[in-house]
């Protein structure tokens, strides 16, 4: 049902950019208390910014990679981009110029930004966490 909702909306007001939040962790995370909380505004409009907060808890964002994904109603997933652990990042060539990743780390805190949002831009975001914990390798 809710879902029927979701998609009425979205056939509806194709002028709007309906965005739903959603977390993801592996199994053994839920059980080592890692936890992934995001907040945002859940419609943006074209034109605006879609800005949306991951907390984390659990880990450092100093050891783990963070990954943002999104899927387009009925597609597949699609890589958004990602902060590393050094806090470098990389972006999907498709969305690189309009899209932002930047952390703080005092505040376990992955922020996304998505400027010039269009109807195209509908999708469920996910924020992510890397399953495998970061490292240095000198060759």
């Amino acid at each position: 049902e809710y879902s029927l909702g979701v998609m009425d909306l979205i056939h509806k007001n194709m002028i709007s950019v309906w965005v739903l939040f959603f977390l993801v962790v592996s199994p053994r995370d839920v059980l080592s208390q890692v936890r992934l909380q995001e907040s945002g505004p859940g419609l943006v409009k074209p034109s605006q910014t879609l800005s949306i907060t991951c907390s984390v808890s659990g880990f450092s964002l100093t050891s783990y990679d963070m990954t943002w994904f999104r899927q387009p109603p009925g597609k597949g997933l699609e890589w958004v981009g990602a902060i590393w652990t050094g806090g470098g990042t990389g972006y999907n060539p498709t969305v690189a110029s309009r899209v932002s990743i930047t952390r703080d780390t005092s505040k376990s805190q992955v922020y996304f930004q998505l400027s010039s949002v269009t109807p195209e831009d509908t999708a469920v975001y996910y924020c992510a966490r890397d399953t495998v914990r970061g490292s240095i390798v000198t060759l």
